[in-house]
């Protein structure tokens, strides 16, 4: 009874690795194909008509401050393509400094909203300032994880490699790793 009862459960944890890995490797491609792609949407503003309006089915958009859609969408796609793989580095760092990674894509995020800002017209003096509530909690965080880490050295007879190890996190899913940053 006792050896089915093993058998079925190394079947069950069997199969349990088989959707694990396939799961893995699934959302692994997907990461890699959105690398790989990168090179190819930055070209798309070449086929972004060289006009000040652009009527799409989304509606008209007209460009005032860049005077030209092509050179706006060059623009947004030189921010947008950074801040896309900064965040695939971030869900995908295993290290324990990956929240600082927080720090360059809010500076995209500022830089893109900046863009529409310019395009807009809106006027606003000194937006670098928002940056500094993110700045003001990642560094110092950052700082005192490392200073956990150097003290835990001086104690212990661990390599850094091993306490990297303990203070690395591993979410099992996306909504997991969603819920560490909050």
């Amino acid at each position: 009874m006792e050896q089915q009862q093993s058998k079925s459960t190394k079947r069950k944890l069997k199969y349990q690795a088989k959707n694990v890995n396939k799961k893995e490797l699934v959302i692994g491609s997907v990461i890699a194909t959105l690398i790989a792609v990168t090179p190819y949407v930055s070209t798309v503003w070449e086929s972004v008509p060289a006009t000040k309006s652009w009527d799409t089915f989304f509606g008209v958009y007209t460009s005032n401050y860049y005077e030209d859609i092509q050179v706006l969408t060059w623009t947004l796609l030189g921010k947008i393509i950074p801040l896309l793989l900064l965040l695939v580095w971030m869900f995908t760092c295993r290290h324990w400094w990956y929240h600082i990674i927080l720090v360059p894509i809010a500076m995209y995020l500022y830089q893109i909203i900046e863009i529409f800002n310019d395009d807009l017209r809106f006027t606003e003096v000194n937006q670098i300032f928002y940056l500094l509530p993110v700045m003001a909690v990642m560094i110092p965080s950052i700082y005192l994880i490392r200073a956990r880490i150097f003290n835990k050295i001086n104690e212990a007879n661990k390599t850094l490699e091993e306490l990297e190890e303990e203070f690395k996190l591993s979410p099992k899913n996306f909504w997991e790793t969603i819920k560490q940053y909050f």
